[in-house]
């Protein structure tokens, strides 16, 4: 054999590390650095709780409403051509937020900045993550039998990007807005240059109908009517998530007002938040074998609920990134619930329309959260959050003593 020849799965790892692993890992990074770090930036920034509960709604609005456009945009353009266009534009956007923040630090000038950036690092991040998510998925179908390889890897650089992102965004506030933005500009730069490499996806005909985008979301909400046991998860799991969303959304304000940290503290209760999660999906994985679904659902919703219960009541700091580690983790374990029981009830022929529909339903209270924590004063918040958690506590109940005989949770 002769010694310059390469393995043939060493020249598909090679394709995927350099075509898919690095941009998708870069762009998480820019991904998890903004969606956290643009609410601390609004709050160092103004000072206001009410603009910061603002701008994580103006994060999450536009998200949702391009949510549709984007998987139409990547299916007629191709993955990797969005991927680029879209990881480029958030690099100019944040590049020109970083020189506009160095040349009016504070005042009208600093606080309509970065209300603009979250709206629109928002638009921008979601087009990016649909690109990356279609080029892995693309990926995983070249696999073939190694497709859960490929997947396994993109789930561990999206939590690793979660585990990190926040804490270096926290950190870099403390050096200034700027120098925070202008961290961010590199990596979604760096993206772009890495997305030339991402191979092309397949796109939709030239004469598709344009209003594919709409019709597709109808067929995935009607599926998810056809499929009881979908339907119910989905429901428990948008209440908790309204829970989740306040957390995240009054956060800054909580950390930083109530418990007297800094900002790189907020960045840190993710971060642990991230690792907690990458645990107890580990867990949940063996515990699903063994206990079955409904079970591990069920007591991941339990614990859900207490830790969020108890979140709104944490006398310190250290406690209270405790309590909300333990709620990420759970919120995690109920994931990969979900998605065991998507890939068992949805139909292949709508399993992509489906998907969009229940992402969109899952990511709707974020942007009330948003809304929520800029009409509530800070002395209130506490107050909310279990406000959140009681109907975070009954929707899950509901939703799993529904399921309890289902079939589809005891198979």
């Amino acid at each position: 054999m002769s010694g310059g020849t390469t393995p043939r799965h060493a020249l598909h790892t090679a394709g995927l590390l350099r075509g898919i692993y690095l941009p998708r890992t870069v762009d998480a990074l820019a991904f998890a650095m903004s969606t956290y770090g643009i609410p601390l930036l609004v709050l160092a920034t103004t000072g206001s709780a009410a603009l910061t509960g603002l701008a994580f709604a103006l994060e999450w609005i536009p998200r949702l409403a391009a949510f549709g456009w984007a998987g139409a945009i990547v299916d007629r353009r191709g993955a990797s051509v969005v991927f680029f266009l879209a990881s480029l534009g958030r690099a100019v956007v944040l590049a020109a937020g970083a020189v506009t923040l160095y040349l009016h630090p504070s005042g009208t000038v600093a606080s309509a900045t970065v209300m603009v950036l979250a709206a629109s690092t928002g638009v921008l991040t979601e087009f990016s993550y649909i690109a990356a998510e279609t080029a892995g998925a693309a990926a995983g179908r070249r696999a073939g039998g190694r497709a859960h390889r490929v997947q396994a890897v993109l789930l561990g650089i999206d939590q690793t990007a979660t585990l990190t992102g926040p804490a270096v965004a926290g950190f870099l506030l403390l050096a200034g807005p700027p120098q925070m933005l202008a961290v961010i500009t590199v990596f979604s730069l760096l993206a772009a240059l890495l997305a030339l490499r991402t191979p092309p996806s397949p796109v939709a005909p030239a004469r598709a109908p344009k209003d594919h985008t709409s019709a597709g979301l109808l067929t995935g909400w009607r599926t998810i009517r056809s499929l009881p046991a979908l339907g119910w998860l989905v429901t428990g799991l948008t209440l908790s998530n309204l829970a989740t969303g306040f957390l995240q959304a009054a956060g800054p304000v909580i950390v930083v007002n109530h418990y007297g940290q800094s900002t790189t503290a907020v960045g840190l209760i993710w971060s642990a938040a991230a690792a907690a999660t990458l645990l107890s999906v580990t867990i949940c994985r063996f515990a699903i074998d063994r206990l079955g679904l409904w079970p591990v659902g069920a007591t991941c919703a339990a614990v859900a609920s207490l830790a969020c219960l108890a979140a709104a009541q944490a006398p310190d700091y250290l406690s209270y990134l405790i309590l909300v580690a333990i709620l990420m983790a759970a919120e995690g374990g109920m994931t990969v619930v979900l998605r065991t029981l998507r890939s068992r009830l949805i139909p292949p022929d709508r399993f992509g329309s489906t998907l969009s529909a229940t992402i969109l339903i899952l990511l709707l209270p974020f942007p009330v959260a948003g809304v929520l924590t800029a009409l509530t004063p800070p002395d209130a918040l506490g107050h909310v959050i279990t406000a959140c958690a009681a109907l975070q506590a009954l929707g899950l109940f509901l939703a799993f003593a529904r399921l309890r005989t289902d079939p589809a949770l005891r198979s």
